[in-house]
C-alpha cells in the first residue's frame, strides 16, 4: 500500500483571488498567522509569567519592531547569503519581494537589531527581551514552512523511502517532503521545548540560548533532507549554506547557556 509515492497536491499559491491580477497569497497568510500567534502567546505570557515585566503595549510595539526586522532582515539576508552576485548585477530586483526570496538567518539578525532599538524605548536588558520573545517565534517559523509546502518550493532531496513525495513541477522522482519535516522540527517541536522551558523563571539568557541551540540543531538536521539551492549547491564539507549559517547559532547558544547558568548576565 506504500509502494506508490504521494503526489504533491499542487495547491494554488493564491488563497483568495480578488481580481485577475491581485490576490491574497497563502504565504502572506502564513506570515499573518505567525504575527497573530506572537500576539496571542505574548498576552498569555504577560498574564501568567509576570517576572518578564511586560505590558500589552510593549508587546504591540515589539510586534511592529520585529515585523520590520523579519521583513527587512530576511530580504537583505537572502541577497547577501544566497544570491549576492545576481543582485549585484541586477540591484533593482532586490526590491521585487513579490518574486520570493527570504532568509531565516537574515530575518533572525534583523529581529536582533530591531529588539536592540526596542530597548531604547523600553529600557530592559536586551537578553531579557529576547528571552520573552523566543518562545513566541516557533509557531511563525512553522507557518512559514507550511507556506513553503503549499507553494511547492524548497523541496527535499531524492529518496527511495516509502514516504517520498513527487513534486510534479520539479520531476517525477520521489523526494523528501522536507518542508513538513522542518514544520514539525522548527515549528512544533521547538515551540513545545521553549514553551515548557519558559514555564518558570530562568537565568537571563537561558531561554534565548535554548532557542539558538534548538533551531540551529533542527535546521542543521533538516537540511540533510532538503535539496540544496541550485545556484549554490553543497559547500565545504558537503554542507549546505543553511547548515553553515546554523552552526554559529548552535555554538553561540551553547556558550550562552553555560554563561547564563553562571549568572554572567545578571
Amino acid at each position: 500500500m506504500f509502494n506508490t509515492p504521494i503526489i504533491h497536491p499542487q495547491f494554488d499559491p493564491i488563497a483568495l483571488h480578488i481580481t485577475d491580477s491581485f490576490g491574497i497569497h497563502w504565504y502572506g497568510l502564513m506570515y499573518l498567522t505567525g504575527f497573530l500567534a506572537f500576539l496571542a502567546l505574548g498576552r498569555y505570557q504577560i498574564k501568567y509569567k509576570p517576572w518578564f515585566g511586560w505590558t500589552n503595549t510593549m508587546l504591540d510595539d515589539a510586534l511592529f519592531y520585529g515585523a520590520l526586522g523579519v521583513i527587512l532582515g530576511g530580504r537583505i539576508g537572502y541577497v547577501l547569503f544566497y544570491q549576492f552576485s545576481h543582485f549585484l548585477s541586477n540591484p533593482l530586483e532586490i526590491f521585487a519581494v513579490w518574486q520570493g526570496g527570504m532568509s531565516f538567518h537574515g530575518g533572525f539578525l534583523g529581529v536582533l537589531v530591531a529588539m536592540f532599538f526596542f530597548t531604547r524605548k523600553y529600557p530592559q536588558p536586551w537578553l531579557k527581551i529576547m528571552d520573552f520573545v523566543a518562545p513566541l517565534v516557533p509557531i511563525g517559523l512553522g507557518a512559514g514552512r507550511m507556506g513553503n509546502f503549499i507553494n511547492g518550493e524548497l523541496w527535499g532531496r531524492a529518496t527511495k523511502s516509502t514516504y517520498g513525495m513527487i513534486f510534479p513541477q520539479v520531476d517525477n522522482i520521489p523526494r523528501h517532503p522536507s518542508q513538513l519535516y522542518e514544520f514539525a522540527l522548527e515549528g512544533i517541536m521547538l515551540f513545545c521545548i521553549l514553551w515548557w522551558f519558559s514555564r518558570k523563571q530562568r537565568p537571563v539568557g537561558a531561554i534565548s540560548a535554548l532557542f539558538l541551540i534548538g533551531y540551529g540543531s533542527f535546521r542543521f538536521l533538516g537540511e540533510f533532507t532538503r535539496e540544496p539551492d541550485s545556484y549554490l549547491g553543497l559547500l565545504q564539507l558537503g554542507l549546505s549554506m543553511g547548515q553553515w549559517l546554523s552552526l554559529p547559532m548552535i555554538l553561540i547558544g551553547i556558550w550562552m547557556w553555560f554563561s547564563a547558568h553562571q549568572n554572567k548576565y545578571g
